[in-house]
């Protein structure tokens, strides 16, 4: 064998070498390694409360093909009720440099505004995000927002009316306001105006935090009213089961703007899914780290609404609903 030879056949057994070892890399799975991305997700609630909001989000990030401790890191803040503290919790977050904020309600969508006016914003369950300064407009919002609005306002009428249907008795209406929440006079009005339609009278019972409550309900019971509905707030959702349990204890029909205020024990229940809004949050979140511009994604407004009545607690508050509201409940607690 000529020397040539040898080293023709030396160079062609190191090629086989290389092809094999690039075919077994890539029969391995060996490729890229993708980026991580690092999104920011503030709440004005808390961690107990909130957890299956949170958990609604990620399974909406997971059927997207994130994973946590995979290709998705998300970093927590929760503000537990108090609403001071959040403009902190947002400056915070936004000094990690995140690729995208996820802010969960009005007031936390307002403390990740005034952190930064260039990391993206989704926001879940926001009230009229154009009056709030938010959006321009819901099909164009600009700037570097966008999300799931909650149509509070419509929904709170709507209250009242199912309110007024389950009860006809009850004229005199509490309703507990957490006077921190600027979106709470807009709330207000609309109640006001299905309020004097129906007949209704209502007083208002402000609190700042949880640690007023306490106080509101001894002032609940000096003016017996006949009935209890807290306005839609973070706060206030966060204590629904303790709201939910001074209602059954002071024999006061309640109700609320969310399907967890009536399954822990609230009377009724009317509004949008919460962890369906979360989910679709998702979608929004997708689409920002794949190049769209939030100020180019129509605010998506709830489609579906869901009436949830507890007979559990009827019974206890000694109340018959009537069938023509039971037929139109999504879901029956009995």
């Amino acid at each position: 064998m000529q020397p040539n030879s040898v080293i023709r056949g030396g160079a062609g057994l190191i090629l086989a070498l290389v092809i094999g070892l690039c075919a077994a890399l890539q029969a391995n799975g060996a490729q890229p390694q993708r980026k991580v991305v690092q999104i920011a997700y503030l709440s004005a609630g808390s961690p107990e409360t909130h957890r299956h909001l949170a958990e609604a989000f990620v399974q909406g990030m997971n059927a997207l093909g994130y994973v946590e401790g995979e290709n998705l890191l998300i970093n927590y803040r929760y503000a537990e009720g108090n609403y001071e503290r959040l403009p902190a919790l947002a400056a915070e977050l936004t000094q990690m440099k995140p690729d995208l904020i996820v802010a969960s309600t009005s007031a936390s969508t307002r403390a990740a505004k005034h952190a930064t006016a260039t990391v993206p914003i989704v926001m879940v369950n926001v009230t009229d995000p154009i009056d709030q300064g938010f959006a321009a407009s819901l099909a164009r919002p600009g700037g570097n927002i966008t999300g799931m609005s909650g149509q509070y306002e419509d929904t709170l009428q709507k209250m009242l009316e199912l309110l007024h249907a389950a009860v006809p008795k009850a004229s005199r209406i509490a309703l507990l306001v957490n006077a921190s929440q600027p979106v709470h006079a807009n709330f207000l009005t609309a109640s006001h105006d299905a309020a004097q339609r129906l007949g209704l009278e209502l007083w208002l019972f402000e609190v700042q935090g949880p640690n007023d409550l306490d106080g509101a309900f001894a002032a609940i019971m000096q003016r017996h009213p006949d009935a209890l509905m807290p306005l839609p707030d973070a706060m206030l959702f966060a204590e629904g089961k303790r709201i939910a349990a001074f209602g059954v204890k002071s024999r006061l029909p309640t109700i609320g703007a969310f399907r967890e205020f009536a399954e822990v024990g609230g009377l009724m229940s009317y509004g949008n899914n919460p962890a369906e809004s979360y989910k679709g949050a998702a979608t929004y979140v997708d689409k920002i780290l794949k190049g769209a511009k939030p100020g180019d994604l129509p605010i998506r407004q709830p489609t579906q609404f869901e009436l949830v009545v507890n007979l559990k607690t009827a019974k206890a508050l000694g109340i018959t609903i009537p069938e023509s509201v039971l037929i139109r409940a999504d879901k029956v607690i009995r």
